[in-house]
């Protein structure tokens, strides 16, 4: 029993082991709060635009002019979206906004593809010599090459069709560079196990690397179809002046952008509808796309 004893009292000068001290529950409840205030000014301060572009393609232009700032139209119309296709071919535009764009798309997401794999996997003589000619490019602004640009349209027969708009905007540098970094993730494993089982360098591409290329294309494919339907310079150049082979961005400066009056409900209105392909787009491609810039080394 003495034993005993001596124990239990050699332990009891033991110091008693407590848990590590918790962060108090007020201040992670005032971090939550002030990150959803900060995400709500956030988004707030982003979708202003959209809504007020909504408020003016719905509202008259009476309402439009009158003094004051409304939040809400007064009346509301549907003018604005019906006066446009009326009085302008307004689906023409359309027809040809989307035939370019996404011939555009298809050419130059093939092209990114192979270059970007060439880039990354070939072994080739001047291989890294060639890739930073091609993105020193990059830094040469669009407006100083319209006029060359326009003389090899003109030399080509191309000038006034859709096609003088469609081929000198296909593979864009930006795009190769893009494929390469994500190529350059892929294993080399893959494509050697490929070719030892008697497939070719394409059959490699198309059966092993393309299938792993759903974020890449994504990112692509957004890219690519959102720089091109929102193109309003060289298609400005390159189409003549005929009405009917105006795109939509040009359609509505020229048309419904007057020089000295504007029919801004006409003009939102419109706008609404030429935002719909991307939105619609996006919202199919968002996962992917996400994904495929961190993959491509895009911070």
């Amino acid at each position: 029993m003495s034993s005993l004893t001596d124990v239990f009292e050699v332990g009891s000068d033991l110091p008693a082991v407590t848990a590590p001290p918790r962060a108090p529950r007020a201040k992670h409840g005032r971090l939550l709060w002030l990150r959803i205030t900060v995400a709500v000014v956030i988004t707030v301060v982003m979708a202003f635009p959209l809504y007020w572009m909504l408020l003016t393609a719905f509202s008259t232009r009476a309402d439009l002019y009158a003094p004051g700032l409304h939040l809400w139209p007064r009346h509301l119309t549907l003018d604005n979206f019906i006066q446009p296709f009326r009085d302008f071919p307004v689906w023409r535009w359309f027809g040809n906004s989307l035939f370019i764009t996404v011939m555009t798309t298809i050419i130059t997401v093939v092209c990114n593809l192979l270059a970007g794999y060439a880039f990354a996997k070939l072994r080739f003589r001047g291989r890294n010599a060639l890739f930073l000619v091609l993105l020193s490019t990059m830094m040469i602004p669009p407006q100083a090459i319209i006029v060359p640009q326009f003389k090899l349209s003109v030399g080509l027969g191309l000038y006034g069709s859709l096609w003088s708009v469609i081929l000198p905007e296909s593979a864009v540098i930006f795009g190769v560079f893009l494929a390469r970094q994500f190529f350059i993730a892929i294993p080399d494993e893959l494509i050697e196990a490929a070719r030892v089982d008697g497939a070719g360098q394409f059959r490699a591409f198309r059966s092993v690397v393309l299938p792993l290329c759903k974020p890449l294309l994504a990112v692509l494919i957004l890219l690519t179809f959102m720089g091109e339907w929102n193109a309003f310079g060289w298609p400005l150049v390159a189409l003549s002046g005929d009405q009917n082979q105006f795109t939509l961005p040009i359609g509505i400066v020229a048309d419904l952008q007057g020089q000295y009056t504007s029919n801004y409900g006409a003009i939102m209105a419109i706008n609404l509808l030429m935002i719909l392909p991307i939105v619609i787009l996006f919202v199919a491609f968002q996962k992917y796309f996400v994904e495929g810039l961190a993959r491509s080394g895009l911070k």
